[in-house]
């Protein structure tokens, strides 16, 4: 037995001994996998705004209605989503910031771009909503509906419907003044469509909700808002076809239609995704770049014995395409080259279910007039020739999406590209999802294109050529879409830039540029895609080339932070010391000159 003295010895060792641990114990990459510090703070600020966007949006009888691209918020929900969002930030303000890991220290920097970047967005949004709100005499009474309905409000039927012609006679009169006056700022065409649209969905979220289970409201109230709906389609109609008339005068017979965002918004967006570069300084990357493909194009085609004349050496590539219906069997080589070739050098370690679950789906005739190429993800989507398609645009498609060009593209959205991330992201850190950027998304793949390139991986002056193809349609990419939105180039320009420059086939070239200002991307999202590649490429050469790191720790580590901004998985490999204020500060393209 022993005494109480020798258990209480015994004791304060044991006690001793767990905090030499603990203050002994290093903070490595496998204790923060999954989670960080701010983890639990960052899914509750998920869920509570994703909660309040659910209860604010407008209910179909099935459950939600399709969700636009862009939600334009009702007063109330614009209201209750800047106080949340203030309430986050009064949260970080108390977080003990400097006892975190860089993990925990990374995300939340994160988060406070996150509620910043939405504080002001909303604000914007009000802003914007004030200079059409004259235009929607009528909100505040659907508005009022559909508050009553989300908490089951009863009221006669009889009443309803007396409200809702009251209601009608509104929209009538707005509409005289509309069709008399017009909108003086064609800038607020697109905000007041969508204010309309919403107030459309609002009220037949209201009146699907009693029609049919509350008999007075269905005795009274079908026909007033029979017409109420039609009025309201009608007068989004108005701003709808104001938007496309002034759109066909820009876009010519293209009918490729965007919206520039100008120089300011462009800066704004740019430290927004942590890229401390002006446009300027990105055009003048670009066009770097394009010298080195230039002299490497000109390389090729002189070993294919067309000498200067690349453009020669070229239409003998894309004439190289295979016989229709064989393409997925291409695809299937292909990945299957570019993974022996990464397993051969060592380059990353892949899990056997990850190569096993990749797909294929073969892209519509529609969606190729958008996306001429491959797309990929989950699945690898097929660009290629459809029975519909007529026998012009069947060539330009199988010249496009040849086996050459396609080399450098089939691993860029499969292994170790799109699919990958998908595979990973899903099962690392997938509260980080709300902080993806598409430097990360587009970056990961097309470093692998440029790793891939360096490795040695096209061998003969054919496959230097497909690859190179891509990498200068990259460099394309962030010239045509910032000169656009700098007011620089119209589409037209854009797309025989692409023809001329790089080699496009015309349908395809068109294809690209309709994708790139249709409003479905980030107006920075083209420029993504190449600055991105850079970006992991320069932390390549900080880490890896000088021997600090090998590349599958490499690549694994950057894999595991999911889609969050390069500089910020740079400062999380170094371990760089990063204060609350953390702002872009990494000239990453200084280390590759």
């Amino acid at each position: 037995m022993f005494s109480v003295t020798q258990k209480l010895i015994f004791f304060l060792i044991c006690l001793c001994s767990f905090f030499v641990d603990a203050k002994s114990q290093t903070v490595t990459p496998e204790m923060f996998e999954q989670t960080s510090e701010m983890g639990t703070l960052i899914i509750g600020y998920q869920q509570d705004i994703n909660a309040l966007n659910d209860y604010y949006f407008p209910y179909a009888q099935s459950g939600y209605y399709a969700r636009p691209s862009k939600t334009y918020n009702s007063p109330d929900q614009r209201k209750r989503l800047l106080e949340v969002n203030k309430e986050y930030l009064a949260k970080l303000v108390l977080a003990k910031f400097d006892s975190y890991s860089i993990y925990g220290k990374v995300d939340y920097i994160l988060l406070k771009k996150e509620i910043e970047s939405s504080i002001f967005k909303l604000n914007e949004e009000e802003e914007e909503y004030k200079t059409i709100q004259k235009y929607f005499p009528f909100a505040d009474v659907i508005y009022g509906l559909e508050k009553g309905r989300k908490r089951g409000i009863y009221q006669e039927g009889s009443l309803l419907a007396s409200q809702i012609n009251v209601l009608c006679k509104q929209i009538d009169t707005a509409t005289i003044s509309l069709k008399k006056n017009g909108i003086v700022n064609a800038g607020q065409l697109k905000t007041a469509a969508m204010v309309s649209s919403g107030l459309k969905a609002r009220l037949a979220s209201f009146y699907q909700f009693y029609n049919g289970y509350e008999p007075g409201f269905s005795w009274w109230v079908p026909k007033p808002y029979q017409r109420a709906d039609s009025l309201l389609t009608s007068y989004q109609n108005l701003f709808t076809s104001k938007i496309d008339s002034n759109a066909n005068v820009k876009v010519d017979k293209l009918n490729i239609k965007g919206d520039p965002i100008g120089r300011a918004e462009l800066i704004r967006q740019l430290k927004e995704e942590f890229i401390p570069y002006t446009p300027e300084q990105l055009i003048q990357l670009a066009e770097e770049e394009f010298a080195y493909c230039d002299q490497e194009l000109l390389k090729a085609s002189a070993e294919m014995g067309f000498g200067k004349n690349w453009k020669a050496a070229q239409e003998k590539i894309k004439n190289s395409y295979v016989p229709l219906g064989r393409q997925a069997e291409l695809i299937v080589k292909l990945q299957d080259d570019a993974l022996r070739f990464i397993k051969a050098n060592n380059l990353i370690d892949i899990p056997p279910l990850a190569e096993e679950t990749w797909g294929m789906v073969m892209m519509s005739e529609e969606r190729q007039l958008v996306n001429p190429f491959f797309t990929g993800g989950r699945e690898i989507s097929i660009s290629y020739p459809t029975s519909n398609m007529q026998e012009e645009d069947k060539l330009m498609s199988m010249r496009g999406n040849n086996p050459y060009f396609s080399r450098g593209t089939v691993q860029h959205e499969l292994l170790p590209g799109h699919h990958y991330q998908y595979y990973i992201n899903s099962r690392y850190k997938s509260y980080r999802n709300i902080f993806k950027t598409p430097f990360s998304v587009e970056g990961w793949p097309l470093y692998w294109e440029l790793l891939l390139y360096e490795k040695g991986f096209a061998k003969t002056p054919e496959e230097k050529m497909g690859m190179l193809f891509w990498r200068m349609h990259r460099c394309a990419r962030i010239l045509f879409s910032l000169n656009f939105h700098l007011g620089k180039w119209n589409p037209q320009k854009c797309v025989d830039f692409l023809v001329d420059r790089v080699g496009h086939e015309r349908a395809n070239a068109e294809g690209e540029v309709r994708r790139s200002f249709k409003g479905d991307y980030s107006p920075l999202y083209q420029v993504a895609y190449l600055t991105g590649g850079l970006q992991l490429y320069a932390l390549k050469a900080q880490l890896v080339d000088s021997g600090k790191m090998t590349f599958k720790d490499f690549h694994d580590q950057i894999i595991k932070q999911n889609l969050i901004p390069v500089e910020l998985i740079r400062a999380t490999l170094t371990n760089q010391t990063i204060t609350r204020d953390f702002t872009t500060s990494w000239k990453f393209y200084e280390t590759l000159r």
